[in-house]
């Protein structure tokens, strides 16, 4: 069978790397073709266009883009009609991929929505073209499938699938990792500024200057290797603090409290257990927009899905080094703010189900394809 998958960022280049992973398991003899990253071609298949060349965050960016992205359009649908792949695998990326749907549906090419755009937060309206062109949706989120049962549409819950990739996850003692990466033993303060070139220049900017408030402490930044070393050297600018590529999990799991820009690394410094600070500031313009039409009450996975305040957002304004600090030290000093934070991860953990979320998901695939 071939499938053809469609990952526009970060975390979709991992989830499509183990759902690849798993689809292979049953069915050894698959094709993929597909929009991902390094993860995904080091499983096997055809890269046809990096994610990296493909995220553009906000309403602001998306708009000076506009050229570069209907260009992608043209070419991925090009693309799927000289391949002709038995099912389409849609990974999130619902701007891009839900116009992709509608074109494979016109095409008779079966539609996978695998982790589903977050539409109970905004642009609710596109439930609809979901409910037209998709022909399968697998959910990640427990809440997501009373959502769509609002409206008659049956998805398939399968847990989350950053479960799998943590479980998976070769273990190194924190001896072997502090001197494999020739690192001090001083308490860890992680920094995960993000992916895209655009928001790590932002978020990193005003996380480094806490550096010089925790002389005891040693500010790690989880490194994205598609930006290059390079890129952030020019961030730091001299600083004493010290970039990892490939150990975001031990980073996280050796550091005693992280600020975490917000996205998908939010739930995974949940799960890992490591108490966070959840950190955002966009463009303005997009966050004015974004503002007005999002409906949600927080913006970390970890928020939502325990519907209360489990990790403290700092959003635009409140980004900012005073307030930085002043919730880091919390995290740091205050024993009871750190039990309550890991209790709710421990909660967290239940709600989101089971390992398996990759396998339950490439059965159902590969049930639909024969």
């Amino acid at each position: 069978m071939k499938y053809y998958i469609i990952a526009g960022e970060a975390s979709g280049d991992l989830h499509g790397s183990n759902l690849m992973k798993a689809i292979f398991k049953i069915a050894p003899e698959s094709d993929f073709r597909y929009w991902g990253g390094d993860k995904m071609e080091d499983v096997g298949g055809k890269l046809v266009k990096h994610y990296r060349d493909l995220a553009f965050m906000g309403f602001a960016e998306v708009i000076m883009n506009l050229g570069t992205i209907l260009s992608n359009l043209k070419s991925c649908k090009k693309d799927i009609t000289n391949y002709n792949p038995d099912i389409l695998i849609l990974i999130d990326y619902p701007g891009f991929n839900l116009r992709i749907a509608e074109f494979a549906h016109k095409q008779n090419i079966k539609v996978v929505y695998y982790i589903s755009p977050q539409i109970w937060a905004w642009k609710q309206n596109r439930v609809f073209k979901i409910k037209k062109v998709v022909d399968k949706m697998i959910v990640i989120l427990p809440f997501e499938k009373d959502f769509y049962a609002k409206y008659k549409i049956e998805v398939d819950f399968v847990g989350h699938p950053l479960l799998d990739s943590l479980e998976s996850e070769k273990a190194i003692t924190k001896e072997a990792f502090l001197k494999k990466n020739n690192i001090n033993n001083k308490p860890i303060i992680a920094l995960l500024p993000g992916s895209r070139k655009q928001e790590v220049a932002v978020m990193l900017h005003t996380m480094l200057k806490l550096a010089p408030n925790y002389p005891n402490h040693q500010f790690i930044i989880a490194g994205v290797n598609t930006l290059g070393e390079s890129y952030y050297n020019d961030i730091i600018n001299n600083r004493e603090v010290k970039i990892l590529f490939d150990n975001t999990n031990c980073i996280l799991k050796y550091a005693e409290a992280a600020l975490v820009t917000s996205g998908t690394a939010t739930l995974e410094t949940a799960l890992i257990g490591t108490p966070e600070v959840v950190c955002y500031k966009g463009n303005r313009i997009s966050y004015e927009i974004a503002k007005r039409i999002v409906k949600i009450k927080y913006i970390s996975l970890v928020n939502l899905i325990m519907d209360k305040e489990v990790v403290v957002e700092l959003i635009q304004s409140s980004f900012n080094p005073k307030m930085l600090k002043l919730e880091l030290d919390k995290l740091l000093f205050n024993d009871d703010i750190r039990q309550r934070i890991l209790n709710d991860y421990n909660k967290l953990k239940t709600m989101l189900g089971n390992n398996g979320a990759s396998d339950r998901a490439a059965k159902i695939i590969v049930e639909m394809a024969k």
